[in-house]
């Protein structure tokens, strides 16, 4: 059979019309799959090995609440009267780090342009080349041009958050200047384990350490350290108010 196969090929080199004489041809390859390390991996079923655990988490946690309940008091306010508005008048924690925005900025920057740009920038940035390759802020770079970018950075994000709103924006000022400094120090740190992790780390972690940062210290602020008017307070000095 090969060899029939080999003289219609020939003849079909030497001219034959091949759409009177078709040829098929049929070429098999040798066993070529990918070299894959085959190794048995330690597996366990999911119940009860995960499931217990969880329940005995659960438990926990709810012991632990059960338990902080008995020890500290927490009595509930006098009935709501709509025709008092309680000074300051503070929003759920999770809502109070655009509520102290609004302590910069007009409702519709603070609340809506900022937050959709925040959010659009969480759900682009992932498809960026620059997030897809991940690779280390000083990779390639030299340190020195690294270091002078990130610092015009920070000086260009002070001037617009010092400016644009009614107040400087301290607490996005600050933790701005935190995780610049923390991003250029490998430029300083001796060498160690803790410069190599500072090295190895993307240009995205940073970014989305920085967006984590601010959203902290925005709530934070909001929590702990306004009071009556939104004026700034040292909560212990003067306490905190909810």
């Amino acid at each position: 059979m090969a060899e029939s196969a080999r003289k219609q090929t020939t003849q079909l080199i030497q001219g034959d019309d091949a759409r009177h004489d078709p040829v098929r041809l049929l070429v098999v390859q040798e066993d070529a799959r990918p070299a894959i390390d085959l190794h048995d991996e330690d597996t366990v079923m999911t119940f009860p090995h995960l499931l217990v655990r969880e329940l005995i988490a659960l438990l926990a946690a709810s012991l632990l609440l059960v338990v902080v309940s008995l020890l500290f008091d927490a009595p509930l306010e006098e009935l709501a009267n709509p025709e008092v508005t309680p000074n300051p008048a503070k929003a759920p924690w999770y809502f109070l780090g655009l509520q102290e925005l609004l302590h910069y900025y007009p409702p519709l920057v603070s609340g809506v342009i900022l937050p959709g740009l925040v959010v659009a920038a969480l759900v682009v940035v992932p498809y960026f080349p620059i997030n897809l390759k991940r690779t280390s802020l000083f990779e390639g770079r030299d340190v020195g041009r690294v270091v002078v970018t990130l610092v015009a950075v920070g000086v260009g994000l002070t001037a617009l958050f010092y400016f644009t709103g009614a107040h400087p924006v301290w607490p996005i000022i600050g933790p701005t200047w935190f995780v610049i400094g923390l991003m250029a120090s490998p430029a300083a740190l001796p060498e160690g384990p803790g410069r190599r992790w500072l090295t190895t780390r993307s240009v995205p972690f940073w970014v989305f350490f920085w967006f984590l940062v601010v959203a902290v210290v925005l709530t934070v602020v909001g929590v702990f350290f306004r009071g009556p008017g939104w004026a700034f307070t040292l909560p212990w000095v003067e306490g905190i108010y909810y």
